[in-house]
């Protein structure tokens, strides 16, 4: 039901308002001045506003000032019967929908109303059109063909049309923002807000202000009311990344609101309900955390009841040649280059690099290859030199044969041993990615682990998605 506010210092004309668009089906409230408009508005959402030009104090201009700075999307129409030229042109340059002069026709200002709000819906749906064509340009991006990926996009296809709350997890640029936008995108609410924010990129204060909102005067400079993001999501889905950079007094209250569905701006009293579904990733080590007592452990069930966790880039090596072709086809559209494909010494030094910081640094790599390449082919010259010093270096035996000879077995267990405790720090402790990596059976790898004791201060064998 679309709601209205009538803001007149006459009651008679508000009642007779009232009651036209009551039958009209549209949800009404009242304001006998701009100053009790500013509140009313300052504290939830109307869908449109509909208000006299000529009242006491402050003028119908000021209201229109006043919904143009809270919610710039909501339309005004301003009723006068003082009908003015230079009135008409200044309420129409502050963004008023329509000037409308009394006394009017009845069936026009239901016209006029029905008109406004149609158009307000329309210019919502053009917006979630833009940011879902936006998202399955992003969803695009997710490239990969081997195991590990290919679980990643099982578990996206599986759980996007639920409403569970999931935890991303992984190494910063493995793209968990990708992995939420992906299962938006396939989600009921596609057509509704993605909202994004980086928890850890703000100080309490401002964060609590950004995803709560704030009443008018609730801080110095808040000269308005703002909606928080919880409330711009509303129906939609909100993305909390680096999660774990949250003080404990920010996870009292993002617990509570996953709990209670319900918000409060920062400096008001009203509780808002919001209907938001929830993802959020981590860098960190969540449970670590909550041994630490850093984080809550309450809040930390609250959101894994799914985790998807993206698995960096060196431990997926088969797909990189996929990935920097994808980054090449991408930027040489940019720029209007012609660079076609990567020679096979460039491909080499790609394959064999670390990639520390995962997918974004491979996708900075080549664009700046792109930028500097003369050819038509990406080379070694054009790579960073971080890429071209080495890569990753050759492990060297541990051994030597001497005149003496060696004894050939204990070696064999040293390096099973060195590789294995390897595999256990790049799979982060997961002992089945850590087999996989090494191409053993978990049978063969767990034996192993327990007679080299790799697994003491470790967890016993976990899934690699919770």
């Amino acid at each position: 039901m679309d709601r209205i506010l009538i803001v007149d210092d006459e009651q008679g004309m508000r009642d007779f308002l009232s009651i036209l668009l009551k039958k009209e089906g549209y949800a009404v409230a009242q304001s006998e001045s701009a100053d009790r408009a500013a509140e009313l508005i300052g504290k939830g959402e109307f869908d449109l506003i509909i208000s006299d030009l000529s009242m006491p104090g402050k003028s119908g201009l000021e209201v229109l000032k006043q919904t143009k700075a809270a919610n710039p999307d909501t339309p005004v129409i301003l009723i006068t019967a003082y009908a003015s030229t230079e009135s008409a042109i200044e309420a129409l340059k502050l963004g008023a929908y329509d000037y409308i002069v009394k006394p009017f026709d009845v069936e026009e200002m239901k016209a006029v109303v029905r008109n406004a709000l149609e158009k307000r819906r329309l210019e919502h749906e053009n917006r979630a059109l833009k940011r879902e064509l936006k998202e399955r340009l992003r969803f695009d991006e997710m490239v990969g063909d081997g195991p590990g990926m290919r679980e990643v996009f099982d578990l996206i296809a599986k759980i996007a049309p639920t409403n569970s709350t999931v935890l991303v997890s992984g190494e910063s640029g493995t793209g968990k923002e990708l992995v939420a936008r992906a299962i938006h995108a396939g989600s009921p609410c596609r057509d509704r807000p993605f909202v994004s924010i980086n928890c850890g990129a703000l100080p309490d204060e401002l964060l609590e202000s950004e995803l709560f909102g704030h009443t008018r005067g609730s801080f110095t400079g808040a000269v308005t009311a703002k909606k928080g993001l919880f409330e711009v999501a509303d129906g939609g889905t909100l993305f909390l990344d680096e999660i774990g950079d949250t003080t404990p007094a920010m996870q009292i209250k993002l617990l509570r609101v996953l709990q209670e569905r319900r918000i409060r701006r920062v400096g008001g009293t009203d509780e808002i309900e919001v209907n938001v579904r929830v993802l959020a990733a981590t860098n960190q080590d969540l449970e670590q955390l909550v041994k630490q007592k850093r984080f809550r452990e309450d809040l930390y069930y609250r959101i894994n009841v799914i985790q998807i966790r993206m698995p960096a880039l060196r431990e997926k090596p088969e797909d990189i040649p996929k990935l920097a072709l994808h980054f090449l086809v991408k930027y040489s559209r940019i720029m209007g280059k012609k660079i076609t494909r990567i020679n096979e010494d460039a491909m080499r030094r790609l394959t064999g690099h670390d990639w520390p910081g995962n997918v974004r640094e491979l996708e900075n790599v080549l664009e700046r290859a792109v930028a500097l390449e003369t050819s038509d082919a990406i080379t070694a010259e054009s790579l960073s030199r971080e890429v071209t010093s080495g890569g990753r270096p050759a492990q060297e035996l541990p051994i030597a044969l001497g005149d003496g000879g060696i004894d050939l077995e204990r070696q064999l267990e040293r390096l099973r041993e060195h590789y294995m405790n390897e595999a256990l720090r790049r799979a982060q402790g997961v002992q089945t990615r850590a087999a996989e990596i090494l191409g053993m059976s978990f049978r063969s790898f767990r034996y192993f682990a327990k007679k080299y004791r790799l697994l003491d201060g470790r967890k016993e064998p976990r899934a690699s998605v919770g």
